[in-house]
């Protein structure tokens, strides 16, 4: 900035006389102003397209919140529909329920007239299940154990397995004890209204299972008398 010190205003006037000072004067007016007018084309060109991707980005933002909102909307109907679907299975499933239990009822009913050998004092296996594990030779079992007579005292006693088939091609019956390690006081039951007894076995490898027989034992006490149920199924492992 040192040379514009060194600029006289005097002597240029001198030198160049009043009429190119003049001259000189405007034109450098007319430069300054043409320089400014420029700086500010370009700075607004600049602060106009900044301004424009602001409201384009903006515009995106809108959109994209507009469309999560319709999402969220969707959502909400989809989540309605289902919950009302759901209730809907419930109560269905429900309904289904209390009709088996009437049917089981009505089928215990018939039972104990026609074939009062399948229940005993209104105890009655519901269900026997087979499964094989990963271990060869080796299975699993589960006994469901119902009654079906409201009482207000437990039954009590234990159940007992037998698998039927034929061991190097002989009939032969194997006895739980003889083939489990399950003891007699892990297969107890004492119950008002359903037990689940579960355990496992291993068959011998030349040993071809044909049936399953489960006994459940009522032992006599003061309150119960001794009783026997059996129930004979095919061999059916799941």
């Amino acid at each position: 900035m040192n040379w514009l010190a060194k600029i006289n205003i005097t002597v240029v006037t001198e030198r160049l006389g009043p009429f190119k000072s003049a001259i000189f004067l405007l034109a450098l007016i007319v430069l300054c102003l043409f320089i400014g007018y420029r700086l500010g084309n370009f700075y607004h060109y600049f602060q106009s397209s900044t301004l424009d991707q602001q409201k384009i980005r903006l515009e995106q933002l809108y959109q994209q919140q507009a469309d999560q909102v319709e999402r969220i909307h969707t959502l909400e109907v989809e989540l309605a529909v289902e919950q009302l679907a759901s209730q809907s299975a419930q109560a269905t499933l429900k309904k289904m329920s209390l009709e088996h239990y009437q049917v089981k009822k009505e089928l215990a009913f018939y039972e104990k007239v026609m074939a009062p050998e399948k229940e005993a004092d209104g105890l009655v296996i519901d269900n026997i299940k087979i499964t094989a594990s990963q271990s060869p030779n080796h299975y699993n079992f589960q006994v469901v154990l119902v009654q079906q007579q409201l009482k207000k005292r437990y039954a009590k006693g234990y159940v007992d397995l037998i698998v039927i088939g034929s061991l190097a091609n002989k009939p032969s019956a194997l006895k739980l004890s003889d083939i489990s390690s399950v003891t007699k006081k892990e297969r107890l039951f004492s119950f008002k209204y359903f037990q689940v007894i579960e355990g496992s076995f291993t068959l011998p490898s030349n040993f071809v299972p044909e049936k399953i027989q489960l006994s459940a034992i009522l032992t006599k006490s003061k309150w119960q008398k001794y009783q026997k149920l059996n129930k004979t199924l095919p061999w059916d492992i799941e």
